[in-house]
């Protein structure tokens, strides 16, 4: 924790000094992303402080769509050990999610029964790529080549591994990470 302390006390104003407890930030959770077919936007860190976070990047149309199912499954699992799955609706692949937000969110939620947090659709690779996929990227130096890659984030804001598309929500190499970090 950081302490900020505001001394713009002047005895002759009668202002005196003030501490305020200031929160850090994970730079890997410093964002405001949208939730899908929302308008309110959150602050990843205040949304998913002291949690593990597994960022996925997803698409409906998809070899691996199924890996919904196994998300939902892992994220009800673990959720009240503190993890989150966040999903990132991503048309960068094939074009395989074509749909609008409120189609995807339909989707997800009519035919997987999706209740992890899904935020607004976004492009995850190359230079156009958001914010947070271009520092997951710098973090760990592989962007998604497909849907479902997906990105491991710790308690603490760190990023701790990456898993390609082909890694599915109950390999037991993820499902270990994901337990040592509980």
């Amino acid at each position: 924790m950081i302490w900020k302390v505001c001394m713009s006390g002047l005895a002759g104003l009668g202002m005196s000094m003030s501490v305020v407890a200031q929160e850090t930030c994970a730079p890997a959770l410093d964002f405001h992303k949208r939730m899908l077919a929302g308008e309110e936007s959150v602050h990843l860190c205040e949304a998913f402080r002291d949690k593990v976070v597994l960022i996925v990047n997803t698409a409906s149309k998809c070899a691996f769509t199924s890996q919904y199912e196994g998300l939902e499954a892992l994220y009800a699992n673990y959720k009240d050990r503190g993890l989150v799955v966040a999903g990132f609706p991503s048309n960068d692949f094939g074009g395989q999610e074509p749909g609008t937000e409120k189609q995807i969110q339909n989707f997800c939620r009519l035919t997987y029964s999706v209740q992890f947090p899904m935020f607004e659709k976004t492009v995850v690779r190359g230079p156009q790529a958001d914010p947070l996929y271009q520092y997951l990227l710098k973090e760990t130096g592989a962007a998604p080549r497909w849907n479902f890659h997906k990105y491991l984030i710790g308690r603490d804001g760190k990023v701790i591994a990456n898993f390609g598309s082909s890694t599915r929500p109950d390999d037991p190499k993820l499902i270990q990470s994901i337990e040592a970090l509980l």
